[in-house]
């Protein structure tokens, strides 16, 4: 029994904070942001719109996608590290709101690897035979842990949602590999401080990224017993163009088959692999039958990578 995406949903906030307008915050130039990092744009959650919120529409879309009840979920994982309050759960928070009475419910910090360690854990429950039905969301508002006068990390993140709900799928399809992978000792680089806002050296995460990207990749091809050439598609955790440029070219893949949405939403951590993978979708770019790798790192260090086949 494999385990598949059945249905997909995403959410971003309305307000859109662009690089002119950070120009007249701090000290920065549209030009440097872009040329940087491959940001043009972002979106910024209200001050009365809280991840919950934004996990719980992204949710709703998914569900009816995949025309399943809430009622039918088994098990909801939320992956975010600025979940409403400390507790209870934005899991559970959204297991009420849903009315998914059925369903066991946690979050899971892995920062902006936190979607793949969710869709991971999922696919272990659904492949035992556990459970049929489980939702998995990656939800941030990192922009209410962002230092504004710090323009190393107040450019880069932007506030959004995305929810899968994963199943059994049919044979051939769904989760083919992954690989999952943490660092401790790297932990210093990338974390949030005293203050409760993010801190980063850009140097050593860049290095760090670089360098598991392109390997984590390719593992997962090795895994499933593939090859760069049966690789349709590339969703990479949208952090800096730059880096996500070094996957693809780890693949050898052309331009138009990697997922880029980082120019108009940013770094939403999370979030970001579902919120690309509906963004793609809707244009038409990924097909039944399609082989998809999806890879993604954060603060921890952490990081996870999948190689998928599309449809059920």
């Amino acid at each position: 029994m494999n385990a598949g995406i059945w249905g997909i949903g995403r959410y971003l906030p309305e307000k859109v904070i662009t690089n002119f307008d950070l120009e007249k915050m701090m000290e920065t130039s549209d030009e440097w942001i872009r040329t940087r990092t491959g940001i043009e744009e972002r979106r910024i959650a209200g001050d009365d719109e809280f991840t919950s919120d934004m996990a719980y529409y992204a949710a709703e879309k998914a569900l009816k996608q995949a025309n399943v009840d809430a009622a039918d979920i088994d098990m909801i994982l939320v992956a975010t590290v600025t979940p409403d309050r400390s507790f209870p759960s934005v899991s559970c928070m959204l297991q009420e709101r849903l009315g998914a009475h059925r369903a066991c419910a946690m979050d899971l910090s892995a920062a902006c690897a936190g979607f793949m360690y969710g869709l991971i854990t999922a696919k272990q429950f659904i492949e035992s035979g556990s459970y049929k039905h489980v939702l998995v969301v990656g939800a941030e508002k990192l922009s209410g842990i962002t230092n504004w006068e710090d323009r190393n990390t107040a450019v880069l993140f932007g506030d959004g949602a995305g929810a899968v709900v994963l199943g059994p799928v049919s044979d051939g399809k769904g989760i083919l590999s992954f690989e999952l992978g943490s660092d401790g000792t790297g932990g210093k680089h990338l974390y949030s401080d005293d203050a409760a806002k993010i801190f980063m050296n850009g140097r050593e995460v860049f290095k760090f990224a670089v360098r598991q990207m392109g390997e984590s990749s390719v593992n997962v091809l090795v895994k499933a017993g593939l090859g760069k050439e049966d690789v349709d598609f590339l969703i990479p955790h949208q952090a800096n163009i730059r880096i996500m440029e070094s996957a693809r070219e780890r693949l050898e893949l052309p331009l138009e088959k990697m997922s880029k949405t980082i120019q108009k939403y940013g770094n939403t951590s999370a979030a970001s692999i579902p919120i690309s993978l509906v963004e793609e979708l809707e244009a038409g770019k990924i097909k039944d039958g399609d082989l998809l790798v999806m890879v993604g790192f954060g603060g921890g260090l952490t990081w996870g990578a999948i190689a998928m086949r599309w449809g059920r």
